[in-house]
């Protein structure tokens, strides 16, 4: 038995989060929000502390600054019972950190500062650690600038050496992003990026054909998240369907497809079957965005069942 159900592996940031944002103050002015708060978010941060609300012993393996945004990062894990021993800190290192404007409409414009996200480096004497786990997932692939020379392909590889189940999202904005993806798929069971995402690194437009893309790359199966739309998935056995989006009013959409990788996880762990763990995937996204922040919605495992099982979804 693995030491964890979950290693959660990359992209952990700061997040500062303002609601309803309308408009930048004229000059030095001022004007009124209703609502402010804080979040690890990130495609690994997110997922990791959705996935251990939901009762999955989990690992967070990633950077963060010497600064005090690293601090908060590191005790909002270990709040949530995250095991942080694999999150690295280098004096001059500074935390991964986004202010982010969230609209009324749930869309977040965002301020960004890249940091140690680019620097932390998996070491040798890591890897066992690291792929002791069900499930092993990388995310934000393309924004790990030193992993992303290799090392997360050679994790990955020994995770399914050992017999890990192994989960991937990117951060990818063209296909000049390709070149680290491509490393990644022959040892990724599920690729999960957003259709935006499959369409930046494909250059096609249909969910389709941007499935099959990365499926004739290596990856073993292809989810890609939709956004009001749902998701798709479609693997290499020919298995193919969409499920609907659950019908929910929005407040921010920040970390929805982060939080789809954390309950697609727990489906894995937990053995439903594939439709079911879409679906499971989808209501934790679904949660996600009725909070304002990353994971703001996602309580527990007993919660987001009893959601997917009396929420309506959209068809």
């Amino acid at each position: 038995m693995a030491t964890y159900d979950y290693t959660s592996m990359g992209f952990y940031t700061f997040d500062c989060l303002g609601w309803p944002f309308t408009a930048i103050p004229p000059e030095g002015g001022c004007l009124p929000i209703e609502e402010m708060t804080l979040a690890v978010s990130g495609a690994a941060g997110t997922a990791a502390i959705a996935a251990a609300k939901m009762g999955l012993r989990t690992l967070a393996v990633g950077g963060v600054g010497d600064d005090l945004m690293g601090d908060w990062v590191l005790q909002r894990l270990a709040r949530f019972g995250v095991d942080t021993s694999c999150m690295q800190r280098e004096a001059g290192w500074k935390t991964s950190a986004s202010i982010v404007t969230t609209r009324a409409d749930g869309s977040r414009p965002a301020l960004h500062r890249a940091g140690a996200t680019g620097d932390f480096v998996v070491a040798d004497a890591m890897v066992a650690k690291v792929i002791d786990a069900t499930v092993v997932h990388a995310g934000g692939v393309g924004l790990m600038h030193a992993m992303d020379r290799g090392r997360t392909a050679e994790v990955l590889r020994a995770a399914k050496a050992v017999g890990a189940m192994t989960t991937v999202d990117v951060f990818a904005g063209s296909p000049a992003d390709m070149p680290a993806v491509a490393s990644v798929l022959p040892f990724t069971d599920y690729f999960m990026p957003s259709i935006e995402e499959a369409q930046a690194l494909s250059g096609l437009r249909d969910r389709e054909s941007a499935a099959r893309y990365f499926l004739d790359r290596g990856a073993k199966a292809c989810v890609l998240t939709l956004g009001g739309e749902g998701a798709y998935y479609h693997d290499s056995q020919g298995v193919a369907f969409r499920m609907p989006a659950f019908d929910v009013a929005v407040k921010c959409t920040c970390g929805c497809g982060d939080a789809f990788n954390a309950g697609f996880a727990v489906g894995l762990v937990k053995g439903f079957a594939i439709d079911e763990t879409v679906r499971f995937a989808q209501a934790t996204a679904a949660l996600n965005a009725t909070g304002l922040g990353s994971q703001a919605g996602v309580e527990s495992l007993e919660h987001t069942l009893r959601f997917a099982g009396r929420t309506r979804q959209r068809r």
